[in-house]
């Protein structure tokens, strides 16, 4: 007896609704296809938004990302090979060039002017090459996310990344909820002072901004283990984006109020977190942490790594035991809001609206 696969009903849009793991994934959007590092003359696939996309780059260096897929007979394209800069499919030899049209298929003498292989917009911007998995008419470069201090010279960077079997959404609403710092990350980021610290909320255009400042306190150990004021007291200043849904930054800046001498009295922190959807239950999560001092120390760069990967793989726990919950967990449950959760929300808000107006919803 053949089994019948489950179909997920049509996803219906209602006014004033909130994104959640359910809602269709916002495609029109440049998102991390990979480090400029992972793409080569060797062929790599990726599932970015529930398309396998295959990953390359050209003689000349440029890279490539096609749908990992031949339109003939659905061999993975990434299993090919690469002839200069044609592409060549493994199953009967089809070959791809660049813009994805066919222009050999050697078992037929006319080339079929129908055969193509859909292509992705690329914008690499080092460490980073960026796709839009939407409409490509709206793939606009000026749109790409601003991380010019990744590849700054004068700020250092330690770097990252997971596999998650979560939601983007309740990423980014992880990353937008400061108040769990002191209970889920102990040890690392959190303090109990900061998470009583007056919270400011904005929105600029798509953006959602959360400005904090906790005045002559005690450091957190990310962040005065490295610069060596564990022992002082500091105002803590930081803003926190939800920049788009593939990118949040934060940035701080730690004052130390009685520099010793010959010492900085200010230490600089830029944090980046790189989301690119996998599935709509599943991400590929990118960070990186970037300072400003102490860029040759390598203690610095090893624990500043160490206490991120820890901190961030709290965070990946998390949000995966969170969403076995919520998947598993047949009684519906209406979570509660509280004023902390004003960024998340607006946030949730921002992606609801923008899914339902590429499904030509008006809400």
């Amino acid at each position: 007896m053949s089994e019948l696969m489950e179909i997920e009903p049509p996803f219906v849009f209602e006014s004033g609704g909130f994104a959640d793991h359910t809602t269709p994934l916002v495609r029109d959007c440049w998102y991390i296809a990979g480090r400029s590092s992972e793409i080569s003359r060797n062929i790599i696939s990726r599932r970015l938004l529930g398309v396998d996309v295959a990953l390359y780059r050209t003689l000349a260096g440029e890279p490539m990302a096609v749908r990992n897929r031949c339109p003939h007979r659905s061999f993975p394209l990434a299993k090919g090979k690469l002839v200069g800069d044609i592409l060549v499919c493994g199953y009967h030899g089809m070959q791809f060039d660049p813009s994805g049209h066919c222009v050999n298929m050697p078992s037929m003498p006319i080339v079929p002017t129908h055969a193509r292989v859909r292509t992705f917009p690329v914008v690499e911007r080092a460490p980073l090459v960026w796709i839009w998995m939407g409409d490509p008419d709206k793939a606009d470069e000026a749109l790409v996310p601003d991380t010019h201090w990744l590849s700054d010279p004068l700020w250092k960077s330690v770097t990252g990344d997971f596999h998650m079997k979560s939601d983007y959404v309740s990423m980014h609403e992880n990353l937008l909820d400061q108040t769990h710092f002191p209970f889920l990350h102990p040890g690392t980021v959190g303090t109990p002072e900061y998470a009583r610290s007056k919270l400011n909320v904005r929105e600029e255009g798509d953006v959602v901004i959360i400005d904090r400042a906790l005045r002559n306190s005690a450091p957190p150990g990310i962040y005065g283990i490295p610069a060596g004021i564990m022992d002082k007291k500091v105002d803590r200043l930081s803003e926190a984006r939800f920049a788009s849904p593939a990118i949040h930054t934060a940035f701080a800046k730690i004052i130390d109020l009685a520099p010793d001498a010959g010492k900085q009295a200010e230490y600089r922190f830029n944090i980046t977190h790189l989301i690119t959807p996998e599935t709509q239950t599943s991400i590929h999560y990118w960070w990186f942490n970037s300072r400003n001092f102490k860029l040759d120390d390598a203690d610095a760069d090893q624990f500043l790594s160490d206490a991120s990967t820890q901190a961030y793989l709290e965070d990946v726990d998390a949000l995966q035991w969170i969403l076995e919950v919520v998947r598993k967990d047949h009684e519906k449950q209406f979570d509660l809001n509280f004023a902390p959760d004003k960024p998340a929300l607006l946030m949730r808000r921002n992606l609801y609206h923008r899914a339902a107006a590429e499904a030509g919803y008006r809400l």
